[in-house]
C-alpha cells in the first residue's frame, strides 16, 4: 500500500528520526584536526556525514550544488534573525530592482511548525508543498519508517532544504547553521558567495570542544576560498582564530563596525548587530552580481522597518498579560536575553502581570 502523502505523515516520519540526546560526550570518532590546543575537533559522528551521498542519490551532486548562490552564516547566537534580516534587505532590493527574483531561506528550529525552516520568498513552505517535497526525498532515499537510522531528522531537513531550492531555481540561498560549521551538514557547499560569523560564544560543547578556540574553529569551516568573509566584534582570542581560518583560503576576514545608523525599532542591541552583519552580507552577494548596485539607503530602511522574526525579543500583550518572549537556549543567549528584560520600561508593568518566557 502506498505511504499516506500527507503533511502530518511526513512530520510524524520526520519524528521518528530525532538523534537521541547524550549527557555524555562519545568516543571521538572523527578525524583529528589541529586545533590551537591541539585537541580534537569533534566527538561522535560527524553530522556532515552522508549528506553527499544522500543528495547525489535524488540527482544533486556537487555540480549541481555549485548553481546555488548561497550566503552561509554560522555562529552561536543570532544566526536565525541575522538570516531573516539578509531576507528583508534582499526583499527591499528586489523590490526596486528585480534582483534577486526569488529567495530560498533555510533555518533552524523553527517555532511552531517544521515547514518554517523552509521558506520561499519570506513564506514557509505550504503544508501541500513541504509533504510533496519530503516524499520526494523519502522514496528517492529508499526510507522505510522501520528504518530509524540515518539521515536524521535535521539531516533531512536539510537534504529537503537542498531538494526545495534547486527545484524552485532560487537566485539566493541564506543558509543557517545548525551549529558548529566545519562537520556541519549545510556545509557541504563548496562555492557560498558570502560567509557570515555572528556573535561566538560556549555552546554545544559536548561536540565542538570546551574552550571559545575550538568553538570558532568550527565557525570559522564555513569560510571557503573566494568567499566573501565577514564577521561581527568578537572575544580576541575569536578573532584570531577566525583570521587564521580565512587566511589559510588566501581570505581578508572583515569585521563588520556595528552601525548606529541603522533606523528601527532595535529591542535589543544585539539585534543592531546582527542587522548590521546582515546588511553588509546582502551588499556584498548584490556587488558580486551587480558591481553598479548595491543596497541604497531605501534598501536598508525598508528591511529593518519590515524585519519580522517571532521569538526573538518579542513583546505580545494578551488582554492583561505582557508576555516577553526570546528563543535563549545557552548561556550567552540567556544572559542577553535577561538584560534585555530588564531594560523593559516600567510602564510595561503597571496594570499587567508581566511574564517572561525564555
Amino acid at each position: 500500500m502506498k505511504e499516506e502523502q500527507t503533511y502530518r505523515r511526513a512530520i510524524e516520519l520526520l519524528c521518528l528520526r530525532r538523534a537521541a540526546r547524550s549527557l555524555k560526550p562519545p568516543t571521538t570518532t572523527l578525524i583529528r584536526a589541529r586545533l590551537p590546543n591541539g585537541a580534537p575537533t569533534f566527538y561522535g559522528t560527524p553530522h556532515i556525514h552522508g549528506m553527499k551521498e544522500w543528495l547525489r542519490k535524488l540527482g544533486h551532486d556537487e555540480e549541481k550544488l555549485d548553481r546555488l548562490k548561497v550566503i552561509h552564516v554560522a555562529g552561536t547566537k543570532g544566526k536565525g534573525s541575522t538570516c531573516a534580516f539578509i531576507d528583508s534587505f534582499l526583499r527591499s532590493h528586489a523590490s526596486r530592482t528585480g534582483f534577486p527574483k526569488k529567495r530560498g531561506l533555510y533555518t533552524s528550529p523553527y517555532l511552531e511548525r517544521h515547514n518554517e525552516m523552509i521558506r520561499i520568498d519570506s513564506l514557509p513552505l505550504s503544508d501541500a508543498r513541504f509533504a510533496k517535497a519530503f516524499f520526494e526525498v523519502w522514496e528517492g532515499l529508499g526510507l522505510c519508517q522501520e528504518d530509524t537510522g540515518t539521515p536524521k531528522q535535521l539531516q533531512l531537513l536539510a537534504v529537503l532544504s537542498f531538494h526545495v531550492f534547486l527545484q524552485e531555481d532560487v537566485d539566493v540561498a541564506i543558509y543557517e547553521c545548525h551549529h558548529g560549521g566545519e562537520y556541519d551538514v549545510t556545509n557541504i557547499i563548496r562555492h557560498p558567495v558570502v560567509t557570515a560569523i555572528t556573535s561566538i560564544g560556549l555552546d554545544h560543547e559536548q561536540e565542538l570542544g570546551g574552550t571559545i578556540e575550538n568553538i570558532v574553529w568550527h565557525k570559522g569551516g564555513i569560510f571557503k576560498q573566494g568567499a566573501c568573509a565577514l564577521t561581527v566584534p568578537q572575544y580576541p582570542n575569536a578573532v584570531k582564530v577566525l583570521r587564521s581560518r580565512a587566511s589559510e583560503l588566501g581570505l581578508d576576514l572583515q569585521l563588520v563596525d556595528v552601525s548606529q545608523q541603522l533606523s528601527g525599532d532595535f529591542q535589543d542591541p544585539t539585534q543592531r548587530i546582527n542587522a548590521s552583519l546582515a546588511r553588509e552580507a546582502s551588499d556584498a552577494f548584490i556587488m558580486r552580481h551587480n558591481p553598479h548596485g548595491g543596497l541604497t539607503v531605501g534598501d536598508i530602511e525598508a528591511g529593518t522597518r519590515d524585519f519580522k522574526w517571532p521569538g526573538r525579543f518579542q513583546i505580545v500583550k494578551v488582554n492583561r498579560t505582557t508576555w516577553c518572549l526570546d528563543g535563549a537556549h545557552n548561556s550567552m543567549s540567556a544572559s542577553i536575553s535577561a538584560k534585555w528584560f530588564r531594560r523593559i520600561p516600567k510602564a510595561e508593568w503597571y496594570g499587567n502581570l508581566c511574564s517572561p518566557a525564555l
